[in-house]
């Protein structure tokens, strides 16, 4: 999880796809999906393309089976993706195959069982 948010904010996508399934799925705030590794790698170069100061800070890491929950910040000179964010991931061995992005909301903090 760790090595996946390390090549985000290294914006590296030869790291990030060797930690990535196949069938990996990207999950935005707005609920866009965008499946399989390939296409995830394309979203991801084009977002480091136009977001070139953007790294994620986790402030709290909690496992629950194969889900990983993460509460955090993210750094970017863009203010609409400046600020306190919420991350999960779900994994399968070593690699990731989910990671979603939600607003830090009360209501979302709930629907993860985040405090």
């Amino acid at each position: 999880m760790r090595r996946f948010n390390a090549a985000i904010n290294d914006r590296d996508p030869d790291a990030l796809a060797a930690v990535m399934s196949e069938d990996h799925s990207f999950v935005d705030t707005a609920g866009t999906v965008v499946t399989g590794r390939d296409a995830c790698l394309d979203t991801w170069r084009g977002f480091f393309a136009a977001f070139p100061d953007y790294r994620n800070e986790f402030a709290e890491v909690v496992v629950r089976d194969d889900r990983v929950l993460v509460t955090g910040r993210s750094v970017c000179s863009e203010p609409a993706l400046h600020g306190p964010a919420l991350w999960t991931a779900r994994t399968r061995g070593e690699v990731v195959t989910e990671w979603r992005v939600y607003e830090d909301t009360p209501g979302n903090r709930a629907r993860l069982g985040l405090r």
